[in-house]
């Protein structure tokens, strides 16, 4: 079990656990979840976190083949200007590796907005707190578990074709 199941479990909250063989040659271990799950991937979401404002760290949740928007996440936390944290600093505020790091069951707790693109699935995919392991929950659920908010945070990729 890792901390993010936990949290599920500890506060009863409807999940289901995913697991896949993870190929550490992977380019994106977001797409590649969603493609060993079989999931479309605007319903798998990735986690990140950002310094805001060069003081606190926080955290973004977008769909795997989307690209977060420091603009928009400054913005929705009160900030004027997000940047990519440190990844030492991911991994001992978060107790997670990178690449598997799930909003949920952090070590600290961070302030945390999920793309409102979440808000159109049922259910959505994020990481369970290793790579190779997801967890499957309502975004609804996803967002009081973290005592997050939701709001547009994401740029969509280019077409393809």
């Amino acid at each position: 079990m890792t901390p993010g199941i936990n949290a599920a479990r500890k506060n009863r909250v409807n999940h289901k656990v995913h697991e896949y063989i993870h190929d550490p040659a992977a380019e994106s271990y977001g797409l590649e979840a969603a493609e060993k799950m079989g999931v479309a991937s605007e319903r798998v979401f990735k986690t990140l976190v950002v310094n805001l404002d060069g003081k606190v760290l926080a955290v973004g949740v977008v769909p795997v083949d989307h690209k977060l928007n420091m603009k928009h996440i400054a913005r929705a936390l009160g900030g004027k200007k997000a940047s990519m944290a440190d990844p030492g600093d991911v991994e001992r505020s978060t107790g997670y590796v990178l690449g598997g790091v799930s909003p949920l069951g952090q070590k600290k707790s961070l302030r945390t907005v999920i793309d409102e693109s979440a808000t159109r699935f049922p259910t959505i995919f994020v990481s369970a707190g290793r790579r190779g392991l997801e967890i499957e929950l309502s975004p609804d659920d996803l967002c009081t578990l973290v005592d997050g908010s939701f709001a547009s945070i994401s740029d969509q990729p280019p077409a393809r074709g």
